[in-house]
């Protein structure tokens, strides 16, 4: 029996029914035009009788997977941005057609610098969440397992702030960055954690706070004196801890920063993206390394000049891992505090720092000097 094309009361959509391969059929073509139906129709039932002689790996398209993956669960904003590029490129392209040849053209297509894209690019880009789905789909026997080359990631070097750069930083810091520059150094936390973290995860008087981690996880994580002080300065005791603010012009006897919002827009991701201009301007003004990128925009005449510095805001999660091994020499108790996974993870910060930097950090983490009150 092939599929027809039959109509339902109560409304204008026109439906298949009918039986193919043995497999009963009901669904809508999601549109009211004969012809349209009609070439939907004619697909769908080449499709079934695809599936009931191959199997289902000979028709579920990778839109079809990206669909079923982002509905099985929540994913992050960078996930669905990558997703999003994967598909314009892909779209009702079969995941059994899609192979390395495949993803090298998505390379091309997808990424600025194509083929020649850092390797790091590649796979954040394209080939991560590419494997992603299709192991997603893998499990539920709509494809192979992925087989692709892996760009080789050249072995990264782990950069940490000093004591003394710390304390120039965030000396040179806006009011308004300056808890969130100690909190992120005290603690290790990533930025996406810091970033969502409300004031009923923490508890002040016994220096403790909670952050989820991106895997859904809780984690509790002990406050030193210096990130107590720093919090304890804050105006505010509801909603989100840190909140972004905008520098206005004032208007006589006006203060000229205002909070703008309930907090900084979380977009998933831990580089640091939420304060760049005013992590640019603390690096620069504290007089740690970075260059100057210069340019001319597009219709203008006057060159451009901005600072790019040589750390990022996540560099203070390595800065904490760094400092903590070598006052505690427990690489046990640094994965369990850091909430890495493995041990693997958290063996890049053994033997960093040398032991002599012992009482600069610990006078640094126990320092009660108030940090400068943010103004609101």
């Amino acid at each position: 029996m092939s599929l027809k094309i039959v109509k339902r009361h109560g409304t204008k959509r026109l439906y298949l029914s009918g039986t193919v391969g043995g497999q009963r059929v009901s669904e809508s073509t999601g549109t009211a035009d004969p012809q349209r139906a009609e070439e939907i129709r004619a697909k769908r039932e080449a499709e079934l009788w695809q599936e009931s002689i191959y199997g289902k790996k000979a028709v579920v398209t990778f839109a079809h997977a990206v669909a079923a993956y982002l509905e099985s669960e929540e994913r992050s904003e960078t996930t669905k941005f990558h997703l999003r590029r994967l598909l314009n490129h892909f779209g009702a392209r079969r995941l059994i057609d899609i192979a390395q040849t495949e993803l090298d053209e998505a390379y091309r297509k997808i990424l600025r610098d194509g083929m020649e894209a850092s390797p790091a690019t590649k796979m954040r880009g394209v080939l991560t969440p590419l494997r992603a789905v299709l192991e997603f789909a893998a499990i539920r026997r709509w494809c192979d397992r992925p087989a692709f080359d892996t760009p080789r990631i050249p072995k990264a070097r782990t950069t940490y702030l000093k004591p003394a750069q710390v304390k120039r930083l965030i000396d040179c810091a806006a009011p308004h960055l300056k808890p969130l520059l100690v909190f992120l150094i005290g603690t290790g936390v990533r930025m996406s954690e810091a970033l969502d973290l409300e004031w009923k995860s923490v508890d002040l008087p016994h220096r403790q706070a909670v952050v989820w981690q991106k895997q859904g996880t809780e984690r509790r994580i002990d406050l030193p004196p210096i990130v107590v002080q720093a919090l304890s300065a804050l105006p505010h005791r509801v909603g989100h801890v840190f909140r972004p603010v905008q520098i206005r012009r004032p208007s006589p006897g006006a203060d000229p920063q205002r909070m703008i919002g309930e907090r900084y827009h979380n977009n998933g991701r831990t580089s640091g993206g939420q304060i760049k201009s005013g992590w640019a301007a603390a690096c620069r003004k504290a007089g740690l390394p970075g260059h100057y990128r210069v340019w001319t925009p597009n219709g203008q005449s006057a060159e451009h000049r901005t600072f790019v510095p040589e750390f990022t805001p996540h560099d203070l999660r390595h800065t904490w891992a760094t400092w903590h091994y070598c006052l505690h020499h427990d690489i046990l108790r640094l994965k369990d505090e850091g909430g890495w996974e493995t041990i693997g993870m958290v063996t890049r910060y053994a033997k960093q720092m040398p032991a002599s930097y012992r009482k600069e950090i610990e006078d640094w983490a126990s320092d009660l000097n108030p940090v400068d009150k943010p103004n609101t």
